[in-house]
């Protein structure tokens, strides 16, 4: 086969461009099949910002349940591109969340979620009295808890984080109860939590990391101090032992650190027994850098 014959066959397998009107010709008509509408409705942002009759054939697809699932969710990630033309896209932006406030009780519950995700990242207040609603009363909820919480995390308020502590209390699922409490991580007023859930055996081990970590932005001298103690504790979790570690080392005093024999002691113990590698060489390392100061 020749060079040029192998180049004609080869532009023939490629996927043909056609021009941004042309997509949205292809994208908005019901009678194309889903896999060519989805194809056109990659290149068609550029066309909803021509004019605001574009836009509009756009926003019906989206609020057409009769259309397929597909279609529409692609439609409003190509609304969502087009937005990011802030100065442009300022003409049709109430349109834009009018569309997506109306499909946010849509039947299909990834319509509802794409157009929640989007309104929540705008701080949209219709959005956010949704997702609260939702939380208080759960036959309201157009998405799962877990969800609505990672929404409501783009702009916490007052009454955000009281919805995150009814649920931390009382929760639905333990996803719920760990979104809860990464939203919470921002609150000053739960560092208390914190510590009652970072030292509370009965509680996971991912919900005692969540708050190790919480505190680690709150209150570090609070983390160090409770790192200390459940270093000292033959009956800790070796991967709770790590984090504490992690802890002393960061916000510990060197000198102080260096002269507690106990704490030196149940690193030594943890460097030799850890069925964890990992935590073996952190602990090592640990044991390490105080030697060198000490030398020093």
């Amino acid at each position: 086969m020749t060079t040029k014959k192998r180049a004609s066959k080869k532009a023939a397998k490629a996927p043909m461009k056609m021009s941004a009107l042309a997509a949205l010709s292809v994208a908005t008509n019901a009678k194309k099949p889903t896999t060519e509408r989805l194809a056109a409705l990659a290149q068609v942002p550029q066309a909803i910002l021509a004019s605001d009759e574009n836009l509009q054939k756009l926003l019906e697809v989206v609020r057409n349940t009769e259309e397929p699932v597909q279609v529409r969710l692609e439609a409003i990630n190509a609304l969502a591109t087009a937005a990011f033309a802030v100065t442009t896209f300022e003409p049709y932006r109430n349109d834009y969340i009018a569309t997506l406030q109306a499909v946010a009780d849509d039947p299909n519950q990834e319509i509802r979620e794409s157009a929640l995700g989007l309104l929540a990242a705008e701080k949209n207040k219709f959005a956010q009295k949704k997702l609260l609603d939702g939380l208080k009363n759960p036959a309201k909820a157009l998405v799962p808890p877990e969800k609505a919480l990672q929404l409501l995390s783009y702009d916490v308020h007052t009454e955000a984080y009281a919805a995150a502590r009814d649920i931390v209390n009382n929760p639905p699922n333990e996803l719920a109860k760990q979104e809860a409490l990464r939203l919470l991580a921002a609150d000053p007023n739960s560092t208390k939590l914190f510590e009652k859930l970072l030292r509370d055996k009965d509680e996971t081990r991912e919900v005692r990391q969540v708050a190790a970590s919480a505190l680690n932005s709150l209150a570090p001298q609070k983390l160090q101090e409770h790192a200390r103690e459940m270093l000292l504790d033959d009956s800790e979790y070796e991967d709770i032992q790590a984090t504490s570690l992690s802890a002393v080392k960061q916000f510990g005093d060197e000198e102080e650190v260096a002269k507690d024999k106990a704490l030196l002691k149940s690193v030594n113990r943890l460097s030799a027994d850890a069925k964890s590698s990992k935590y073996k060489k952190s602990a090592k390392d640990f044991l390490a850098m105080v030697a060198e100061k000490e030398e020093k």
